[in-house]
């Protein structure tokens, strides 16, 4: 897939070598804004020793930046109303500089022209009205927290001294959107709408393994995972949902907590031995976020009792895996599942 500046951009907006705190204080102690042709004001630093001087910029723009069109800043970035509320904040939210697209302009008074007046290594404040990023004739209302703010969209970004190629940049992409997913999940989890739905699921959960059906399915399953035990020597310990699980290698890192994104090599086989899913198919593992109900409850319990580096097999229950509908034509209904894990990585 093609890394457009347009993806770069969002990743940059939606997903932080230089601390904005920093920033801030250049912006309070560097002068008067000053204003490009465009209507885009503006303060421009560059990194002297352990301080920062206020760098003038050519009127008609950077005479320089026709040699970067195509390349990538390296930076990060924040976004506040005119009244200092946060709007965005990549150093927050992705924890690494992200890439910036440098790309011909086309649209003046934007932000795009903004990163224009920036050499590699450069800090910058950069102060837009809002009616002049949300044209009238676009039929878009200005956000009424916008018009609240100040009328005012005040972009701070900080640049490390190296430029990218397009090449890089897609080499970034899969990282910047794993810790973009787990910033997201770690904002939701905070909601007080999501604590209640975690715990619907779980009641819901709970109400699902106590009726007589799903107990009598899990007394068979129990049998059959037990005589399984025994005829392959495992040494394993279970847990009182009926999960099975051996530790082959243990692992010397933490154990995922609720809503951390993991990382799972894994095996699944019917306890016939017939495989019915790898992540070697993927050639990579499966990421998620765990204790999320993102996965069957079976992988949900296992890999949580797990360290980080750790392998193990987990013996799963039919009604922590697929249970009465099974899953296609691979895996029947009322079917225990042997997986092969590797807990990879936490984040």
């Amino acid at each position: 897939m093609r890394f457009s500046s347009r993806s770069a951009r969002q990743l940059a907006l939606a997903a932080g070598v230089l601390g904005f705190a920093s920033l801030t204080a250049c912006n309070k102690d560097g002068g008067e804004f000053a204003k490009t042709k465009s209507g885009i004001e503006y303060k421009i630093f560059k990194k002297v020793g352990s301080s920062y001087e206020r760098r003038d910029v050519n009127a008609d723009g950077d005479p320089t930046y026709k040699d970067r069109v195509g390349k990538f800043l390296l930076g990060n970035m924040q976004y506040r109303t005119g009244k200092d509320s946060v709007l965005q904040n990549t150093r927050r939210d992705v924890g690494m500089p992200v890439p910036l697209p440098l790309q011909e302009l086309k649209l003046k008074g934007a932000p795009d022209e903004a990163l224009s007046l920036l050499q590699p290594g450069d800090s910058g404040v950069f102060r837009f009205q809002v009616d002049s990023l949300i044209k009238p004739k676009s039929g878009q209302p200005v956000p009424p927290f916008l018009r609240r703010g100040g009328n005012v969209v005040v972009m701070y970004v900080a640049t490390t001294n190296k430029l990218i190629t397009q090449a890089e940049a897609q080499a970034m992409q899969p990282e910047l959107q794993k810790r973009a997913m787990a910033a997201q999940m770690k904002q939701r989890m905070a909601s007080p709408e999501y604590a209640k739905q975690m715990q619907a699921q779980k009641d819901a959960q709970a109400k699902m393994m106590a009726t007589p059906e799903v107990q009598a399915q899990l007394k068979k399953d129990d049998a059959v995972l037990q005589d399984y035990i025994k005829k392959n020597g495992l040494n394993v310990q279970k847990t009182p949902s009926g999960l099975y699980y051996q530790v082959l290698k243990p692992g010397t890192g933490a154990k995922p907590t609720s809503g951390q994104t993991v990382s799972v090599n894994y095996l699944g086989t019917l306890l016939s031995g017939k495989e019915f899913d790898s992540s070697a198919k993927a050639g990579k593992p499966i990421d998620f976020p765990i204790g999320q109900g993102a996965v069957i409850p079976g992988w949900d319990e296992g890999i949580a009792l797990l360290n980080k580096g750790s392998k193990a097999i987990l013996l799963i229950p039919s009604s922590l895996a697929y249970g009465t509908r099974g899953s296609g034509e691979a895996i029947p209904a009322n079917s225990p599942l042997r997986f092969e894990v590797e807990l990879v990585d936490v984040q």
